[in-house]
Parts: C-alpha cells; sequence; structure tokens
C-alpha cells in the first residue's frame, strides 16, 4: 500500500497533470480533493493532447479507479461535458470508473455570475480568476447554505434548493443592475445532469478507506499550487481551497498517517496566470516562451507570465508540504539559452529572506537576489534517462535541489509520456 501525494510548488501550471499521469501507471486509484473546472490538466498520451479540467487524470488508463472527493466543487453541466468529449475519443466513463463524493458542494450558475461582477467591480485590484464561480463556491459551503452533489439523487429537494438559492442570488445581481438567473431554463439543465451523474455518486471516503484496507495504491492529484493556498498562498491573489498536501487529507477524508510520499512539481522556471505579485518575473524570457508557443493557460488560453526559476518559492513549498522529492517540467523551455537565473533569496529592506512574506504589501517590495550559471545550449527533447541530459543541465538541476532542499528524480523534457526522465 502506498499513498503519493501530487502537489503544485509554484502558482498552478507546472505540468503536474503530466507527472500524475506518469506515476498512474503504479496507482489503482487516482484522487482529486479539491478545486473545480478552473483547473486544468494537459496530457499528451501516444501524441494525443487531453485537457481535463475537473476529471482526474487516471481516467486516461485503463483498470484505475478515479474519485472527485468531497473537497471538490463540481460543476455538474462542465463535468458532463469532460464525460461526452472523452468518449467522442473512444474513452467510454463507467461509474466503476469514476466515483463522485456526494458531499462534494456543486458550482452552479449563479456561481459564476456573482464570480464574474466581483471582478468586474475590483477593477485594477481584480484578483484575476477564471470568474468560473470557485470562491463563490467555497463561499456557500463555508457559510453552509451550499448545495451538495448527494442532492443530486433527490430531484425534487434538489429543485426546491436551487430555487431558493437563485432567489437569493437574483436578488443580489438585481440590485447591482445585472443579469438575473432565468429559473426554468437552468433548473431543467440541472435536473438533467442529475440523472446522469446519479450513477457516479458514492460515500468516497469509504471507499478509500477500503481500498487502503486491501492494499491498493492510491494517487492524489493536485490542483492549481502551493501559492494559490487560501492559507499559504500570495493572499488575496489565490484560490479557495486548500491546494497544499493537507488538502489532499482533508478533501478526500484520507488520514494524514496513510500518506507515505509527498512530490512536489516544479517547472524549471516560475509562471504565474492573473494578478498579485510575481518577484523574478520577467518581460523578456515571457516574450521568448511564448514565441515559442508556450504558456499559455489550459483552461482560459490566457498567457502565462513568465519568470526565473524562484528557489525562495519552491524552498519554503518543500516545508509546508514536506516534499520527499521534486518532479522538475519543462526543462527543455530553457534549451538554447547561455545564461540562466536561479532567485536563491529575495531583499526586503536591506534584509535577505528565504521564504515569501506573508503580507502582500511585503511581498511586493521584496527583490531577486540571482545566481547565474551557463546554460547548455542544446536540445534535451530527445534525452530518455539523466545520462542523457548535458553536464550542465545536470549541474542546474542539482542545484535546484541544494536551494529547494528536495531532491529532483524526475525531469519532463517535452510533453509526452515518453520525455519523463527517472532517477
Amino acid at each position: 500500500m502506498s499513498c503519493t501525494i501530487i502537489v503544485g510548488t509554484q502558482w498552478g501550471d507546472e505540468g503536474k497533470g503530466k507527472i500524475v499521469d506518469y506515476l498512474t501507471e503504479d496507482a489503482d486509484v487516482v484522487v482529486r480533493a479539491q478545486g473545480g473546472h478552473n483547473a486544468g490538466h494537459t496530457v499528451i498520451a501516444d501524441g494525443e493532447k487531453h485537457v481535463l479540467h475537473l476529471m482526474p487524470s487516471g481516467i486516461l488508463w485503463q483498470g484505475k479507479t478515479c474519485v472527485i472527493g468531497n473537497g471538490v466543487v463540481l460543476d455538474p453541466a462542465s463535468l458532463l461535458k469532460e464525460i461526452d468529449g472523452l468518449a467522442e475519443k473512444g474513452l467510454e466513463v463507467k461509474p466503476s470508473q469514476l466515483l463522485i463524493s456526494d458531499a462534494a458542494h456543486l458550482n452552479l450558475p449563479y456561481h459564476r455570475m456573482l464570480d464574474a461582477a466581483r471582478e468586474a467591480g475590483l477593477g485594477e485590484r481584480a484578483i484575476g480568476t477564471t470568474r468560473r464561480g470557485i470562491g463563490p463556491s467555497y463561499g456557500d459551503k463555508i457559510d453552509r447554505s451550499g448545495i451538495r452533489a448527494g442532492d443530486l439523487a433527490y430531484p425534487d429537494l434538489l429543485a426546491e434548493r436551487f430555487a431558493a438559492k437563485v432567489r437569493e442570488n437574483n436578488a443580489i445581481l438585481m440590485a447591482a443592475g445585472l443579469e438575473t438567473i432565468d429559473f426554468d431554463t437552468e433548473v431543467a439543465v440541472l435536473l438533467d445532469c442529475a440523472l446522469r451523474l446519479q450513477p457516479f455518486l458514492a460515500n468516497t471516503p469509504n471507499f478509500l478507506h477500503k481500498a487502503l484496507a486491501a492494499g491498493k495504491d492510491l494517487l492524489f492529484e493536485g490542483a492549481q499550487g502551493t501559492y494559490l493556498d487560501i492559507d499559504h498562498g500570495t493572499y488575496p491573489f489565490v484560490t479557495s481551497s486548500n491546494t497544499t498536501a493537507g488538502g489532499a487529507c482533508t478533501g478526500s477524508g484520507v488520514s494524514p498517517r496513510a500518506i507515505t510520499r509527498s512530490i512536489g512539481v516544479a517547472k524549471a522556471y516560475t509562471t504565474r496566470v492573473g494578478s498579485g505579485p510575481f518577484v523574478t518575473e520577467n518581460e523578456d524570457f515571457g516574450e521568448r516562451l511564448h514565441g515559442m508557443g508556450r504558456e499559455f493557460g489550459a483552461t482560459t488560453g490566457r498567457a502565462r507570465r513568465c519568470g526565473w526559476f524562484d528557489a525562495v518559492l519552491v524552498g519554503y513549498a518543500t516545508r509546508v508540504n514536506g516534499f520527499d522529492e521534486i518532479a522538475l517540467t519543462n526543462l527543455d523551455g530553457l534549451d538554447g539559452l547561455e545564461r540562466i537565473k536561479l532567485c536563491s533569496h529575495y531583499e526586503l529592506d536591506g534584509g535577505r529572506l528565504d521564504y515569501p512574506p506573508s503580507r502582500i504589501e511585503d511581498y511586493t517590495r521584496c527583490q531577486p537576489i540571482y545566481e547565474e550559471m551557463d546554460g547548455w545550449g542544446v536540445d534535451t527533447t530527445q534525452a530518455r534517462n539523466f545520462e542523457d541530459l548535458p553536464e550542465k543541465a545536470r549541474a542546474y538541476l542539482d542545484r535546484i535541489a541544494s536551494l529547494s532542499g528536495a531532491p529532483v528524480t524526475i525531469v519532463g523534457v517535452g510533453p509526452d509520456r515518453s520525455q519523463t526522465l527517472v532517477q
């Protein structure tokens, strides 16, 4: 029995889907424990590209069970769109392959409308959300007024609760002079979704406990990254769930004592989508990556902000999450550079920091302290083991491990499964 948690070390988009997909071969169950359809995992298998949002990446493997845990906020229509999209590719998703926690909260149309309205109202102070209603969904959960996936099995009760929430939120939208929700249209969509999703509902903590007792291997698929965590991230420019390792336990019902391995996924550089401070951001480097066709969001298509590798972020993430090892992706994004920078510390008010300040006002004033290394100047995409990498690329990996506090054991040199090197 093993329980492995995969967590992003930066602001998400680190390539976790690729690492989860690679490790799924040795797993029996793949669990998604938090977040919503604002997250996107891009997996390329056998040359075919799959972009998954709510669906755990393990669905692309035969004989694996996928779980959407209680910590997820679930948009029923979005999930069914993914299921139908996979079916069009010949990948039929059956209830025996996918279990949805009956305690997961639903993400519904009024959540998206409220999210968009709040972002628009913030103007220049906007957080940069995907406007998919994730914050308002978790808000209802914390307010103890949300609708849960288990209600999908009771159409009359579901319609009654949905009607009450539509009345409540239409009053808010109307007061703001915004478009309101058409109940008749939306309830019809919701009830159709409920009929299709009922067979997938389960008490997923009970299923996971039995899987552990039977000696099954579990893989927890993180969404977003450490610095989008509601507690440990660059607040308020964060998501609305715990994206760190502890969130895998609370979002699934699996005890922390069952966890045997924690892997942090980092890019060989740093990217961020949306607003908020970014100490190592470098516009010229970003333009280079965008010119290569890289760093556009899987969910939104937005160009990501790009910068040099930030070991302050990754080192602190290692301590918060207890990483045993680091999986480094996109090493090939640095191919061809003569010189490469790594941020080892921050400078703030004349002092050196090896952690990101909690106050956003302080973090915004931090300046990077860089080390520079030689680039390797050659293509790494054909490498199939660590020994195939240029000596200078391996020196870069060693320095990242030293600064971050965990060994680099997996390296990605391209999007395909075959372009994954394991040490």
